[in-house]
């Protein structure tokens, strides 16, 4: 991070559409991973309405946010609660446009909200063994890459936690 710049950091919220078979991964050019669905908090939004729009606009599923576990929501009403994150990621970004910043990165679960729906073109469904197994999904370029630590972990959990509700 340079010294003479103050840090910039943007609230950005992601979420992993999972069933109890597999979680949906896509491969970003841009960054050259396989991601789920995520992007920035715009102004005047709440992360869950962030997440809502950011998995519909690139994967085209309707999704609905699942509560992780754990406290709350609480049972009073006023004031309003939102679903908390799974987790908070702080990731470093350094684009070539932008400059160096940081994520705030809200983690969601979601599931597909209508089961007939199908995500668009490039989107993969991903099991839960080839996140274990941390296997090298086939890239739209024909090469192949593991997803990053963090997404194999915590699809692997978004997974677990849709078998749990299926029980």
């Amino acid at each position: 991070m340079p010294p003479s710049k103050p840090l910039r950091r943007h609230f950005t919220a992601t979420g992993y559409i999972a069933t109890p078979q597999a979680t949906l991964l896509h491969w970003h050019r841009k960054l050259r991973m396989w991601l789920p669905p995520g992007g920035h908090v715009e102004e005047n939004e709440d992360p869950l309405e962030a997440v809502i729009r950011e998995a519909k606009e690139e994967s085209g599923l309707d999704v609905e946010v699942v509560h992780p576990g754990g406290p709350g929501p609480f049972e009073f009403t006023v004031p309003g609660q939102l679903h908390p994150p799974v987790t908070i990621l702080v990731e470093d970004i350094d684009d070539p446009v932008d400059g160096f910043h940081q994520h705030i990165d809200l983690i969601y679960f979601t599931v597909p909200a209508n089961a007939s729906q199908r995500p668009n073109e490039g989107w993969l469904w991903v099991t839960r063994q080839q996140l274990a197994d941390a296997v090298a999904l086939e890239t739209p370029d024909g090469d192949r890459a593991i997803p990053p630590p963090d997404v194999l972990e915590v699809g692997i959990i978004a997974i677990d936690a849709q078998i749990m509700r299926q029980n």
